[in-house]
């Protein structure tokens, strides 16, 4: 057996082992990952997962191996240059530690502009030269003062989703701008034969909190309306019906302490009008 056979053969045993003591495999891309970040990670997620750098057809061998379902599905969705994590813990926060571990870095030309770019206006610190025509291809208007390149005002040169330029990824790394992002980023998790993708792990956290405000709000309304106790609805429930049973007995006219001040202060001013109807009766006769 060659060299490299053998070395194959081992990186597949390794991949069954951590089949066999992981639940979760996660693949995330490796096409924008550098060796130093891919080291930062592996020691900041020492202890709570395992990362391997294991080419497709290797984990499609040590997959079905493992005898492990879904293998082929789980492998078309994502073609490409991976790492692989192994992991015992929960998908989602997998992904969203991920998602989160990513690091700001100088966009190169070809990327996809993850928000709208603006070069602010002042001084750019840079040399009047050739790198004028940069900044007039772009749109952006400048002058010169005391020997530097001045951005007239703030000027967006992309919008997000847009490809960026060779020459406008130039000038922001001139300018100190960086618009791109490095890390993993989580292309599917494969658990217990279940496959969830990329679309489905990232959450939205914001937008489910104020979702979750939302139903807490309208389930509360909706037990204080049935009278229904719980312990977030006890307190004004109780409150609720203390003011309902003083609204009672003020109609009824049912003399309590607490109904007492504002009962006699009402039959005063029924007593005072009934004076003075009498008084303008009196007076008409």
């Amino acid at each position: 057996m060659s060299r490299v056979s053998v070395e194959k053969q081992g990186i597949v045993d390794d991949a069954v082992k951590l089949l066999d003591d992981y639940k979760l495999i996660g693949a995330a891309d490796l096409t924008k990952v550098g060796s130093g970040m891919l080291q930062d990670l592996r020691k900041q997620l020492r202890g709570k997962v395992t990362i391997r750098g294991i080419k497709n057809t290797l984990m499609r061998i040590a997959m079905e191996k493992a005898g492990l379902e879904g293998t082929e599905d789980f492998l078309d969705r994502i073609k490409g240059q991976n790492i692989y994590i192994f992991s015992n813990g929960n998908p989602f926060e997998l992904a969203m530690t991920l998602h989160r571990n990513k690091v700001r870095v100088f966009a190169k030309a070809g990327d996809t502009a993850l928000e709208g770019i603006v070069v602010p206006s002042g001084n750019t610190g840079l040399s009047p030269g050739p790198i004028i025509s940069k900044f007039g291809n772009l749109g952006i208007r400048t002058r010169i003062e005391a020997g530097n390149i001045w951005v007239v005002q703030d000027t967006e040169v992309v919008k997000a989703g847009d490809t960026i330029s060779g020459d406008l990824a130039d000038l922001m790394a001139r300018l100190g701008i960086r618009a791109s992002e490095m890390g993993l980023e989580i292309k599917a998790v494969y658990e217990e034969g279940m496959i969830i993708p990329r679309e489905d792990l990232i959450l939205d956290t914001d937008a489910y909190a104020e979702r979750l405000a939302r139903a807490y709000g309208g389930a509360f309304q909706v037990a204080l309306k049935a009278a229904y106790p719980t312990p977030d609805t006890t307190a004004p429930l109780l409150s609720l019906a203390a003011q309902n049973a003083r609204i009672v007995a003020l109609e009824a006219s049912y003399l309590t302490s607490e109904t007492a001040a504002e009962l006699i202060a009402k039959a005063n001013a029924q007593a005072r009008n009934l004076a003075k109807a009498v008084g303008r009766a009196q007076a008409n006769i």
